[in-house]
């Protein structure tokens, strides 16, 4: 991986103090996502990753919560020539879904996932934006478990060390791209 290409992403992260409440230290993408080049560069970034790492991977399964993780999911499976499986916030997908719920740094929260949105043993990997405490991650791991996927990684953009968030995938294998500590 080229220092120069990964500055270029990590030089469109910006860092907002006491954002969403004092003392969190947020890490913003969306100059990331204003500038094209930087863009295209995470994306080649992800997909040189995976294409080294994975010689078949069936779908990206991205956490649809937020319109973040949702922007780099898409453009990845595309790009890998695959299909996109969204996770979704409790009553946004129609028909049968499957539901788990998990806790958050403030609360609870259920996701879902369609029923039939993998077979059994199809190969997947999880992909977010940032990953700070784990629980969503882990909660769409859950989802991908109860439709027997084999789940290849966990892959997102940032990590928040110390939030310890990599920890609770336990065996899942996992990759950021940046980290903060």
């Amino acid at each position: 991986m080229s220092e120069e290409r990964l500055r270029r992403v990590r030089d469109r992260v910006r860092p907002f103090p006491d954002f969403p409440e004092p003392g969190v230290l947020f890490r913003d993408i969306s100059p990331l996502l204003k500038d094209p080049v930087a863009f295209r560069t995470l994306i080649d970034l992800l997909e040189d990753h995976l294409r080294a790492s994975f010689p078949k991977i069936d779908f990206i399964a991205g956490e649809w919560l937020d319109s973040r993780g949702f922007l780099i999911g898409p453009p990845l499976a595309q790009r890998l020539g695959i299909g996109f499986v969204p996770v979704r916030k409790k009553g946004k997908l129609p028909g049968p879904t499957e539901r788990v719920s998990y806790s958050l740094e403030y609360g609870k929260a259920e996701l879902e996932i369609q029923s039939d949105a993998v077979e059994p043993g199809q190969k997947v990997v999880v992909v977010d934006d940032l990953l700070a405490t784990g629980g969503t991650m882990c909660a769409a791991c859950e989802l991908l478990r109860r439709l027997k996927a084999e789940i290849l990684e966990c892959l997102v953009v940032i990590e928040l060390k110390p939030l310890k968030g990599s920890e609770k995938l336990k065996s899942i294998p996992f990759y950021s791209l940046l980290q903060y500590d």
